[in-house]
């Protein structure tokens, strides 16, 4: 036994851990982990983001809070509990755990901050319990159960942060507004060729650009803000379309 044992602990030694520091994780740091996830999660019940509020997550199922709108349909399918083990499946590899979700956020590798995020959301996430949190800022890293990207619209998100600003004059069907509404917090927009996106509304931009690079009238255009895809900036050509082009519906 005692031969096992310490073989046990080599091999942990070799991983770069120990049994109490793999065993059990730390609160406090799991809070200063939590910043990666704040940009879009908050932990007031119901106060949704790019992200589902993470009040009440342990032993819910995926996909399943009320008050969130903007779910993909591989997280309402998945038929997954949220617990410690499913979380740090989810924390670890968003796409490995449930593939084909809408998630931008790469994922943290590391067991030991993983552990101590857990230990950390396990405090605060009971009901009744919560931390002081505002919606802080928007530009964080990604977060569990955001929006996916914008790839393929029309080449444009090169233009992100910067660069000359493409012409709106002609736009790929992926790129052209047909249809916008908004119901709660939530704007979903669809374009010319079929597709439907749903935004938070803090994270979709409503612009105007009256230049000779300017979108045609009536013909907005839809267009990637921020690098991990949970944003976007809308472009009409006159401030009057903006109104007239949202129109209510849940």
């Amino acid at each position: 036994m005692i031969r096992n044992y310490a073989t046990a602990l080599a091999i942990l030694s070799f991983l770069g851990g120990s049994p109490q520091s793999l065993a059990a994780g730390n609160p406090a740091q799991g809070q200063r982990v939590f910043d990666a996830c704040a940009a879009c999660h908050s932990l007031q019940p119901d106060q949704n983001m790019t992200g589902p509020s993470l009040a009440g997550v342990w032993n819910r199922k995926a996909g399943t809070l009320a008050s969130f709108t903007r779910y993909s349909p591989a997280l309402k399918s998945a038929n997954i509990e949220w617990n410690e083990e499913t979380l740090d499946e989810w924390i670890a590899d968003p796409q490995h755990l449930i593939p084909r979700n809408e998630m931008t956020f790469a994922g943290i590798k590391d067991p030991q901050q993983r552990a101590d995020l857990l230990a950390f959301l396990k405090q605060v996430t009971q009901p009744g319990e919560s931390v002081a949190q505002g919606r802080g800022n928007m530009g964080g890293m990604g977060g569990m159960g955001g929006m996916g990207g914008m790839g393929g619209m029309g080449g444009m998100g090169g233009m992100v942060g910067g660069g000359r600003v493409p012409n709106l004059k002609s736009l790929d069907p992926a790129a052209r507004v047909k249809e916008i509404t908004y119901c709660k917090d939530t704007y979903t927009i669809t374009t010319a060729n079929g597709e439907t996106r749903k935004f938070w509304e803090r994270n979709l931009r409503l612009k105007t650009d009256a230049s000779g690079d300017g979108p045609e009238k009536d013909a907005p255009a839809l267009l990637p803000a921020g690098m991990r895809g949970d944003r976007a900036d809308v472009i009409f050509a006159d401030p009057a379309e903006i109104s007239a082009h949202i129109a209510a519906k849940c």
